[in-house]
């Protein structure tokens, strides 16, 4: 029989800790979020829909941006067991300097819209976390304000090539002299995707006032009052702003863009020069004979052409094909540290995030993009330890399974029947 007694206040002390409650909105909320998904449900919350969705969204009817998360999660890891790994090395060496994470931020266009300290933050970000930070060419936040805010770090420059060729040569001509190491020259938007959720939201730059719109800012007073009341938003690449970022795109983006192209750009560009949208084996053999110094498998977060391949399912045909020496990143889909843990696997020197830090952005400026950092840092690290190694070295393709789900129809000629 249960022995009973009435209940002593020092052991119930002892026994209930009341947990001091935290002042701070923002930092509440951000140390509640345990996973890039729960920043995604704060940023839905606070960001007005018509900005929410152009991160979010993906072109058409949006497979390539869903194929492309469904790959990470059809993997299947194989720990070693008995295989102690008190200390856990992250960083790695890519594009001739140092990374303490095996991931960077990725370069993400009209950013400000996003959450009004835009670059700033990730640089800022990136530079605490000590890991490289990519501005867009279309980016809102000068190439000198980006070296500002992460003066002794590692700055990446994406580049389009435009129409006007030479604001496209200046702006790698601005970016070289600030200091930046590494230029992604990115070459799967000829002309933009059809973003379907940006045509129905009516998403414009500058953002045009709706009925829709004005009643969506109602709950989310603190976007519109952020956005009022600071600088407002610039393009170091574009003359002329007014209609959506498709239109913007198609005005400035050169559908002609060739070879010729990136020799001009290889000229110009004293760093190193690594190529953005890679999505076929042949294009990354003939980018690697070329001599550029590396690329990025990317379907452009399957933001332009939908049905794209999926860069994760890519990534091992690729690795084998241009061989051990030849600088090999991926971007799409990435929202678990365990995603990068199996990319890095599979064969790839460093991947890219784009959607995730842009929600870490809108959840809670700055301090949301750390927030992003420390949980994919976590999620690393655990998955590290419990695959049972200490350092990215350690990864060999044998830790990771790609699960079958989309698997292509070949068929012989002989079977093809004639039309």
């Amino acid at each position: 029989m249960v022995q009973r007694q009435v209940p002593n206040p020092r052991e119930l002390l002892e026994l209930m800790q009341f947990k001091k409650p935290e002042l701070d909105g923002r930092k509440r909320r951000l140390d509640a979020a345990l996973t890039i998904d729960d920043l995604r449900k704060i940023a839905k919350r606070r960001t007005p829909k018509a900005a929410f969705d152009y991160t979010d969204g993906a072109a058409e009817g949006e497979l390539s941006l869903t194929r492309a998360r469904q790959a990470f999660q059809d993997v299947e890891f194989h720990p070693g067991i008995l295989r102690p790994a008190p200390t856990i090395d992250t960083s790695v060496d890519i594009l001739g300097g140092p990374s303490a994470l095996p991931f960077g931020i990725a370069p993400t266009g009209f950013t400000r819209l996003m959450q009004t300290e835009g670059e700033v933050a990730g640089a800022g970000a990136a530079a605490a976390a000590g890991i490289p930070f990519t501005l867009s060419t279309l980016g809102t936040t000068s190439i000198e304000g980006v070296k500002k805010a992460n003066p002794h770090g590692r700055n990446w420059f994406q580049l389009y090539v435009m129409r006007d060729r030479e604001i496209s040569y200046e702006l790698a001509r601005r970016a070289a002299t600030a200091g930046f190491d590494t230029l992604q020259f990115t070459v799967d938007t000829p002309v933009a995707g059809a973003r379907l959720r940006d045509k129905r939201n009516g998403f414009s730059i500058p953002p045009q006032l709706t009925l829709g719109t004005i009643i969506n800012a109602i709950p989310r007073p603190w976007w519109w009052f952020d956005f009022l009341t600071t600088p407002k938003l610039e393009f170091a690449s574009l003359s002329t702003t007014g209609g959506t970022v498709g239109e913007l795109l198609d005005a400035a983006m050169d559908p002609t863009i060739g070879y010729d192209d990136l020799a001009v750009i290889r000229d110009l560009w004293p760093g190193k020069i690594v190529i953005k949208g890679v999505q076929t084996v042949e294009d990354s053999l003939r980018l690697r004979d070329e001599g550029v110094d590396g690329i990025v498998l990317s379907n452009h977060g399957g933001r332009q052409l939908d049905r794209a391949p999926i860069p994760f399912h890519l990534l091992p045909e690729v690795r084998k094909a241009v061989g051990d020496d030849f600088t090999v990143m991926i971007d799409t889909g990435i929202m678990n540290g365990a995603d990068i843990v199996a990319a890095v696997a599979l064969g790839a020197d460093f991947t890219l995030i784009g959607r995730a830090y842009l929600y870490g952005l809108m959840a809670g400026g700055r301090q949301g993009v750390d927030r992003t950092i420390a949980i994919l840092r976590s999620e690393i690290e655990r998955t590290m330890r419990l695959l049972g190694v200490a350092s990215l070295a350690e990864l060999e393709p044998g830790h990771v399974t790609q699960l079958a789900r989309l698997v292509p129809v070949t068929r012989a000629a002989s079977e093809v029947v004639p039309r």
